[in-house]
C-alpha cells in the first residue's frame, strides 16, 4: 500500500522555513500537476504530494523514460545516444582523476541499464551495480551481461570497502536521502571518492524554461539542488565537497526536452541556441551549469 508525502520541514535541512514555489506538470506519464516547494535556509527545492516508495514505481512506466527504456525512439533521444559513448569516457577519466585510482572497487547506484557500469568494468575496476527498476535491470542484463543488485543492498556493505561511489542523476529519485549519504559515509574507504551528478535549478536554463524546464523530472525528481543545497546535505554526514565539475551535454539535452513540453515541438534551433548560452553563462561559475558533478570527499 502506497500513501502521499507531503513535507512540513524541507527534506535537506530540516527547516521549517518552507513555502510554495510554482506547480510543474509531469510531462513523461501521467501530466499530472505537482506543486514544488522551496526551503529558504538551504535553497533546496523539493516536490510536494509525492507517492512514498511503494508508489513511486508506475511513474517511471513509459517506453521514452530512456534511463530503463535505453530507447532510441524519437529524435531527442537518438542524439542523447549518439553523445553517451563520449560522456562515458569522460566519466571514467575524471573518476580515474579524482581518486587518483586506474582501478578499485566502484560502487555504481541507480546504474539503469548498466552502460557506465561496462565502461568501468571493461578499465578494470571490479564493479558494484544497483538499480531498482526492473525493466533497466533486464536491459543490462541484455546488453552488458551486467547482474545489477538491489539499492537495498547498499545498506549491507562492510565498512569502508568502496574506493568510489557514483549517482550520476540519481540522488534526486532517492526516498531515503539522509539514509543513502549516511550509508556512503560508512562504506567509503577514508581516502575514497564518492561523485554526485544532479541537475541545478540555479542555471540559466532552468531560469529560461520555468516551469517547462525538463529537468524538474515530476514527481520523479523528489528534490531539485542548488550547489547550496548540496553542500548543506553532505556536510551533516560528514563529507565535504571538494570540487565542482560540469555537465556540457546535459544543458543542450535539457533544453530539447523543455522546447518540446514548451511548445510541443522539437526546435533544435532554439534548443540548441538555449543550451549554448547557459553554457556560456556557466564558463566563469561552474555552479550555474545546467548540472553539477560534486567531487566529494570525507571531512
Amino acid at each position: 500500500m502506497s500513501n502521499i508525502i507531503t513535507y512540513s520541514q524541507c527534506p535537506v535541512c530540516r527547516s521549517n522555513h518552507i513555502s510554495y514555489i510554482l506547480d510543474v506538470e509531469d510531462y513523461t506519464v501521467s501530466h499530472e500537476i505537482f506543486p514544488i516547494w522551496h526551503c529558504y535556509n538551504c535553497s533546496c527545492r523539493f516536490t510536494q504530494q509525492i507517492p512514498d516508495i511503494n508508489g513511486i514505481g508506475r511513474y517511471y512506466q513509459s517506453d521514452t523514460y530512456i534511463s530503463h527504456s535505453d530507447t532510441k525512439q524519437g529524435l531527442v533521444n537518438r542524439l542523447y545516444h549518439t553523445v553517451r559513448n563520449y560522456t562515458l569516457k569522460a566519466k571514467r577519466r575524471l573518476i580515474e582523476k579524482q581518486s587518483g585510482k586506474k582501478k578499485g572497487i566502484l560502487l555504481d547506484v541507480g546504474a539503469g541499464t548498466g552502460a557506465f557500469a561496462n565502461e568501468m568494468h571493461e578499465e578494470g575496476w571490479k564493479v558494484i551495480g544497483l538499480e531498482p527498476d526492473k525493466t533497466a535491470k533486464e536491459n543490462a542484463l541484455k546488453n552488458y551481461s551486467l547482474q545489477l543488485g538491489d539499492m537495498n543492498a547498499i545498506f549491507s556493505f562492510k565498512p569502508e570497502t568502496v574506493d568510489v561511489i557514483t549517482m550520476w542523476h540519481v540522488l534526486e529519485h532517492v526516498h531515503q536521502l539522509h539514509e543513502y549519504i549516511d550509508a556512503f559515509q560508512q562504506i567509503l574507504k577514508k581516502d575514497g571518492t564518492l561523485i554526485i551528478a544532479v541537475p541545478n535549478y540555479t542555471s540559466y536554463d532552468a531560469k529560461k524554461y520555468d516551469i517547462h524546464w525538463a529537468a524538474y523530472d515530476v514527481p520523479r525528481h523528489l528534490y531539485h539542488f542548488s550547489p547550496k543545497a548540496l553542500n548543506a546535505l553532505v556536510k551533516q554526514h560528514g563529507f565535504t565537497i571538494a570540487g565542482y565539475k560540469p555537465m556540457w551535454f546535459d544543458s543542450f539535452y535539457v533544453s530539447m526536452l523543455s522546447e518540446q513540453y514548451k511548445t510541443g515541438k522539437n526546435n533544435l534551433l532554439s534548443a540548441f541556441w538555449n543550451g549554448l548560452r547557459s553554457n556560456i553563462r556557466t564558463m566563469n561559475n561552474v555552479k550555474r551549469c545546467s548540472s553539477v558533478i560534486y567531487i566529494i570527499k570525507k571531512s
